[in-house]
């Protein structure tokens, strides 16, 4: 197969960067991802993860990929999909401006930035995430977008995922 590519985007900021899909890793979730894209929502900016930016979805595919490619130390460039209950962040305490049903699956589609993240969460212990992507080019410009929105906020900015 050959490699596909996916663009990430700030979409405001007009910042993105280019990322190849890791499919002999994470065939599933590739699989998953790709299929649904493109994809784009509200950016949000980790409290626990440290240096990550991500998205939340509706569920991608009929059933949730498994942990496949697991990491609970992710590095600058990787992309990784969270599945979640929607119960797991239905608390006032994530920030979301919109209520999760407790039924519901919710997917996180994020992109790390920069080092030193440790996937640890003090309400519910180790959150593994399923890296599926590694970004190829265009992290530097991205990290400093990244930056940014950390300063300065993240109110009307959009996280995309297309087809590169």
């Amino acid at each position: 197969m050959a490699d596909r590519f996916v663009t990430v985007s700030l979409d405001r900021r007009n910042t993105h960067c280019t990322a190849r899909l890791l499919d002999d890793r994470a065939p599933l979730t590739c699989a998953a991802v790709w299929e649904a894209l493109p994809l784009g929502g509200d950016v949000y900016h980790a409290k626990y993860a440290r240096n990550e930016i991500y998205a939340l979805f509706p569920p991608l595919a009929s059933t949730e990929p498994p942990l496949e490619n697991p990491t609970v130390t992710p590095i600058p460039g990787d992309l990784c999909y969270f599945s979640f209950a929607g119960a797991e962040l239905g608390t006032r305490a994530y920030g979301y401006d919109r209520e999760v049903g407790s039924g519901a699956t919710v997917v996180d589609l994020a992109l790390f930035y920069e080092r030193n993240n440790l996937l640890l969460n003090g309400d519910v212990g180790w959150v593994p995430g399923i890296v599926w992507g590694q970004v190829v080019s265009g992290l530097e410009e991205m990290a400093e977008a990244c930056n940014d929105l950390w300063r300065t906020g993240a109110a009307g900015e959009t996280l995309s995922f297309r087809r590169a």
